[in-house]
């Protein structure tokens, strides 16, 4: 299992952008002398599609592609028994402003969503991450938002393993229904596998695509629009990777 974590992490890092563009185009700059055609078809691709992807109107068509679930409406989730958040995103081991462990941006976002369905149900909340991970949101969750955690998984490498390590934790304290925190474009793989390991899952998504006035400038390229288009690709591939590994039976049930 952990030698398929670390492969799906290896290609992931080379198929994405920025990695991916960038290979292509150094590909074509190996062939230059070579094949002359294909090197400058290598190169224009690579630029081109760095350049693309880069850009606000490609990267909110991607993640528009991305996104299924609308945001949670919490009338709909009177009956849920406890809210899980999703790890990812990063953390670092001791945040100098914190003297301890703290959450980075794109995990603090889920964070900061979870705390506040937390203050508006009242519901108990399970953090799902690895490690150091999982210690981050925990005391991100208590030093930040004051919201304690009933229940910690410091075990899960993926999505995979934190629906089955979650359900096991949650069926064991008899929570069936849950409300699932995480990012929008991750949200429909979390969900069919939360369900697959047997919970009833609300959807509570947290950065969802919203409508912004960018002009002109949503052809111009920016980091922002490049890791949200990195993000959609991502799960844009993923919903078919995870379903080919749970038809090959790779992953252990």
């Amino acid at each position: 299992m952990i030698w398929l974590i670390h492969l799906k992490t290896l290609l992931k890092n080379l198929i994405l952008p920025p990695a991916g563009p960038l290979l292509l185009a150094l590909l074509g700059f190996v062939l230059l002398k070579v094949r002359p055609l294909l090197a400058r078809i290598c190169l224009i691709a690579g630029i081109a599609s760095l350049w693309l992807l880069s850009t606000p109107i490609v990267s909110d068509a991607l993640t528009g592609l991305a996104e299924l679930y609308p945001p949670i409406d919490l009338r709909q989730a009177a009956d849920a028994q406890a809210i899980v958040i999703l790890g990812g995103g990063g953390q670092r081991a001791l945040a100098p402003e914190y003297q301890g462990p703290a959450a980075e941006p794109f995990m603090l976002e889920r964070l900061s969503y979870g705390a506040y369905i937390a203050t508006k149900t009242g519901l108990p909340v399970l953090v799902t991450g690895f490690s150091l991970e999982a210690r981050a949101m925990h005391d991100t969750l208590q030093r930040n938002f004051g919201i304690e955690t009933r229940w910690i998984d410091d075990q899960a490498r993926d999505t995979f393993q934190n629906a089955r390590n979650s359900a096991r934790i949650l069926t064991a304290a008899g929570v069936h229904r849950i409300i699932l925190v995480t990012h929008a474009t991750h949200m429909r793989r979390s969900v069919q596998e939360f369900t697959d390991a047997g919970l009833d899952v609300v959807p509570a998504p947290v950065g969802n695509l919203a409508v912004r006035d960018f002009g002109v400038l949503q052809y111009f390229p920016n980091s922002e629009a490049l890791l949200r288009s990195q993000m959609a690709i991502y799960e844009l591939i993923g919903e078919p990777v995870r379903i080919l590994l749970s038809a090959s039976h790779l992953r252990r049930h």
